[in-house]
């Protein structure tokens, strides 16, 4: 199960993937497969508007204080904000979550009409 949480990427090979728009939406899709192991969770840090990953980061740091943290073979940070993708693994790794800072990965890109994905 791979989860995406970006406002406007998406994986440009199709790989199957749930993604979320929002961090409200990431939330929930987070809760929906709690208990159930995901082999990437795939995120970035500025979801449009005044819209962030916070409440997303919120949720993993909190269940892994309560003793439950997700099941998640990597998190990959995919976000073009360097500072807020930093901050982001700093505060997911301090709760021992597998993290990998990937910016601008090649996996993710802008696919809409008219755009080749490349």
């Amino acid at each position: 199960m791979i989860v995406l949480i970006d406002d406007l990427r998406s994986f440009v090979d199709g790989r199957p993937a749930e993604v979320a728009r929002t961090s409200s939406t990431g939330v929930e899709l987070l809760n929906r497969h709690r208990g159930h192991r995901l082999d990437e969770l795939w995120l970035d840090h500025d979801l449009g508007d005044d819209d962030t990953i916070w409440p997303v980061v919120e949720v993993l740091e909190r269940a892994a204080f309560e003793g439950q943290p997700f099941d998640i073979g990597v998190v990959i940070i995919h976000s073009a904000n360097p500072a807020g993708a930093a901050k982001m693994a700093q505060a997911l790794r301090r709760w021992n979550y597998p993290v990998r800072v990937a910016s601008g990965n090649s996996a993710v890109g802008y696919i809409g009409p008219g755009d080749s994905g490349g």
